[in-house]
């Protein structure tokens, strides 16, 4: 399987609780209203951070887990029109385009 894992922080002039409500309220059911979503995601989480007293600030408000089982069906969700002209444009409302990580991988479990 391969794995795209996403940081992302929220745009400026929005708080936390107001990016997390637009990722979850808004962007998630637009993102899995295409059809190439049920066609190519195998598995699909959203981590956001928790209160974690001796542990710094988190430098992320969300972190995106995405699974495919093939890079081809990575880049044929990523790359589809659905993709590219519904929900892609819709990242500029929540996210600072300029301060968002990605890394295609491959999981290596090592406890589970």
């Amino acid at each position: 399987m391969i794995k795209m894992v996403i940081t992302l922080k929220r745009r400026e002039g929005m708080t936390h609780d107001e990016f997390t409500h637009y990722q979850r309220n808004i962007h998630r059911p637009l993102l899995m209203s295409i059809p190439e979503a049920e066609q190519y995601i195998r598995r699909f989480v959203v981590s956001y951070p928790v209160p974690a007293p001796n542990y710094p600030e988190p430098d992320y408000d969300s972190v995106v887990e995405a699974w495919f089982d093939t890079m081809d069906d990575l880049n044929a969700f990523y790359f589809c029109e659905n993709f590219l002209k519904n929900v892609d444009p819709d990242h500029e409302n929540f996210i600072d385009l300029n301060a968002f990580g990605r890394i295609i991988s491959e999981e290596e479990v090592v406890i589970g």
